[in-house]
């Protein structure tokens, strides 16, 4: 039998669990943990994601505060507001809202954030630390994943587990993460060699490559655990992920949904990024 993993109900558990440590946090110091968005231009899809991390702050008892700059805003400015947010001893996380407009580089600017303020686990302290097994503050999609295994009491322990796509998003770091876990881990990407054989091999499947469907029933091992990190619109406007959920929930032993899957998490890790970085900068 299938057992279908509710991100939603998991990310709901941890929200409680922030806004409880969040609670504790200012009675301690006297004031709210705080993170500060930067939202570049007006991109609509942008725009809705900034405004559900600022919602899930507030509900939270965390202080949100989106500082919202034009499309044309030059590299030195927009600098200078996360030089500004560096030393603000109330703001205890810094995001940037990606993509930045064609003209900003979005590695420089990532770069510039101190490393423990960056929530979103970016810079390359923060990678070079997670690879050590050392990192405070880990990318939100691939710790919110290894959160859904945690919670769902999977021991990853000796499995083989096959990650599909190599991004510095998700790929890689989920990877380290499994590996952290005692997992044997396998990195697909474009260039692999029959994708269909290795995940037959595998225990465990963590699809974020970003193509609707790559991944279908036949394709798994029997009792798989299969987590789709991947969200696709479709033509008819309908959210689908890189699992073909169908036919993959015929053979998984457990698999989340798209949506109410892995992407509630996100959100989620990012509260408890902001938690971690807010008591470390505090002691």
């Amino acid at each position: 039998m299938t057992t279908i993993i509710d991100g939603k109900a998991i990310a709901k558990e941890i929200r409680k669990e922030v806004k409880i440590d969040a609670i504790s946090f200012f009675e301690k110091h006297g004031r709210k943990p705080g993170l500060s968005v930067i939202l570049v231009g007006d991109d609509p899809a942008s725009c809705i994601y900034v405004n559900n991390k600022q919602k899930a702050c507030e509900k939270a008892e965390m202080n949100a505060n989106t500082i919202k700059l034009p499309k044309n805003t030059s590299m030195d400015e927009l600098l200078d507001v996360i030089d500004s947010l560096n030393t603000d001893k109330n703001v205890d996380g810094i995001l940037v809202q990606l993509p930045l407009p064609e003209h900003l580089n979005a590695e420089l600017v990532l770069n510039r954030i101190l490393p423990e303020k960056d929530v979103d686990g970016f810079h390359p302290i923060n990678a070079g630390q997670l690879l050590q097994n050392k990192a405070v503050l880990e990318p939100c999609t691939p710790k919110g994943c290894m959160e859904l295994l945690k919670r769902s009491g999977i021991s990853l322990s000796g499995l083989n587990a096959a990650v599909i796509g190599r991004s510095n998003l998700v790929g890689k770091p989920v990877s380290m993460m499994l590996l952290r876990e005692n997992a044997t881990v396998t990195i697909c990407h474009s260039k692999t060699k029959d994708l269909k054989a290795i995940l037959k091999n595998a225990d465990v499947v963590i699809a974020a490559v970003g193509k609707p469907k790559l991944i279908t029933g036949d394709m798994l091992k029997p009792g798989a655990i299969v987590l789709d990190v991947g969200i696709n619109r479709l033509e008819d406007g309908s959210i689908t992920g890189d699992v073909e959920f169908e036919s993959a929930s015929q053979v998984a032993s457990y698999i989340t949904p798209v949506p109410g899957g892995v992407g509630p998490m996100t959100i989620a890790m990012l509260l408890k990024n902001t938690m971690l970085a807010a008591e470390a900068q505090n002691v």
